[in-house]
């Protein structure tokens, strides 16, 4: 598109542009370091620099321009700040001027225009929500349709009002499948990235607590996402909504969308369902994929049972874009874990298996996360391996926190996990601690620990080889670094100095 194509589209003007035919053949872009030639670089407000301080950066690194919200000195695409009672619904952290509501405004609109072309020429837009596993099924999705066609999927959880339309700016005239994932913090912001790149068919996989401290309750929670079936097109116009049929919450949805409705799930009912399901060693399902179209045997190579009802969702997603029930199953068979820090499964030279799951957690994934880890101590005809679970805090579970904390703390005596290392300080972790201590009358299995480092070294200090160790928080706890030094301490050769301190 030439630069006055995108002004018109954005409703901004020309700043310093010498001839406003000229057009952007790159990537549109937000950090300056990864602009590329014939790119347009957004300048946003972050938390220590504005964007609009590194627009001559840009310029000189290849960009044709910068979309921003007021003249920086090189060619850009200006659009006014928007004032508070028009911000944009889920405005940046750091914006406290509107700037960034109206740059991201922008960025939407541009998005919109360039995605509804893209449909008009064949481009299938496929969008997920749910309170938990979106981003393992955005990476199946992309799996399972990629020999149907070329798909653009998201990096990792790139899922808000930035990450959307950012994401459906990579589909071009050679896309076939556009798969985005839909995230909230309130009501209306479902909506709005439906909005901003309108699917064809949409997934809702569970309502669970995830932010329930945001929402206030499962049924507000309900509400927010069953926004994406309400903006599907009707069924004669090929909209197609993907229900989880386990989830009442989600099944009611059915109601609400004027899409052809498509059930998955292990119940009898749904229309693409699994049964006969088994877990192997590795805690990897194994299933008879049954659907209107025929079976097949699929046997993931994702970890964690909760996984089924993901890749369910993602072969009906398939088989309405035209795969064969054997194309899925083959495509589900070879699918590995895209995006890091869920469910990353690594095994240590020692025989230490190191489960990262710590890029997010509400209670229903811990509880997931929690049955996967004793499915892999209690694989193989020997004893069972010892098990660890570190865990931090769950965010945004609103008055309920030190409650759901208490549960996972029962729950693991339940499960008889070996040892429980809680990580941070805090009501929410001190219940953790007690209601594992209280459930199972421990001695020391249980220990809290104030921060990664203290829990990395009574690992190091303690963990045997053959042991399994997960690890799993929300992402602001940071407790990846835990699962990042135990690998690492294979590759230094450190576990041998651990079984030396342990020796002595």
């Amino acid at each position: 598109m030439s630069l006055a194509r995108i002004a018109e589209i954005v409703g901004g003007t020309l700043h310093d542009v010498a001839d406003p035919d000229v057009t952007v053949t790159g990537t549109v872009e937000f950090d300056s370091r990864k602009v590329t030639a014939g790119g347009l670089f957004l300048a946003l407000p972050g938390a220590r620099v504005d964007g609009h301080e590194h627009a001559a950066a840009a310029i000189e690194a290849g960009a044709v321009a910068v979309l921003a919200a007021r003249p920086v000195g090189v060619p850009a695409i200006v659009v006014e700040p928007l004032g508070p009672s028009d911000t944009n619904a889920m405005a940046l952290e750091h914006d406290t001027d509107g700037s960034g509501a109206a740059v991201l405004t922008a960025l939407g609109a541009l998005a919109q225009a360039v995605t509804t072309e893209l449909t008009a020429g064949g481009l299938t837009v496929v969008g997920v929500t749910g309170s938990s596993g979106k981003t393992s099924t955005k990476d199946l999705l992309a799996q399972v349709l990629d020999p149907l066609g070329s798909v653009v999927a998201p990096p990792g959880s790139f899922n808000n009002e930035l990450g959307h339309p950012w994401t459906a700016l990579r589909a071009d005239a050679g896309t076939d499948f556009l798969v985005l994932e839909l995230s909230a913090r309130g009501i209306g912001h479902v909506a709005q990235l439906a909005r901003t790149v309108p699917p064809r068919i949409g997934v809702v996989l569970n309502v669970g607590t995830a932010h329930l401290g945001e929402f206030g309750s499962q049924q507000a929670i309900a509400s927010a996402k069953g926004e994406l079936v309400e903006a599907l097109p009707a069924a004669e116009d090929g909209g197609v909504a993907v229900l989880n049929a386990d989830d009442v919450l989600v099944a009611a949805m059915a109601e609400r969308t004027r899409a052809r409705v498509v059930t998955v799930g292990q119940s009898a009912a749904a229309d693409v369902r699994a049964v006969d399901v088994h877990l192997d060693d590795q805690a990897r399902a194994e299933f008879t994929l049954v659907t209107p179209r025929g079976t097949a045997r699929v046997a993931l190579g994702v970890h964690g049972e909760h996984q089924v009802g993901n890749a369910l969702a993602a072969a009906a997603v398939a088989l309405e874009c035209g795969a064969t029930v054997e194309q899925v199953a083959a495509a589900l068979g070879g699918a590995r874990a895209v995006s890091g820090k869920r469910m990353d499964v690594r095994t240590r030279a020692d025989g230490v298996t190191v489960v990262n799951d710590s890029y997010n957690a509400n209670p229903d994934s811990m509880r997931a996360a929690l049955k996967a880890l004793v499915t892999m101590s209690r694989a193989g005809d020997g004893a069972p391996r010892r098990t660890w679970a570190v865990l931090g805090e769950m965010a945004e579970l609103g008055p309920d926190t030190v409650v759901e904390h208490d549960a996972i703390g029962r729950l693991l005596v339940r499960l008889d996990v070996t040892k429980l290392i809680v990580v941070g300080e805090g009501r929410p972790l001190r219940g953790m601690h007690q209601g594992a201590v209280m459930e199972g009358s421990w001695g020391d299995e249980s220990t809290l620990v104030p921060d990664p480092a203290a829990a990395l070294e009574i690992l190091r200090r303690e963990v045997r080889p053959g042991d399994i160790v997960l690890v799993k928080a929300s992402q602001s706890v940071g407790l990846w670094t835990v699962a990042d030094a135990l690998l690492a301490d294979d590759e230094s050769g450190a576990d041998a100095d651990i079984n030396e301190e342990r020796d002595r």
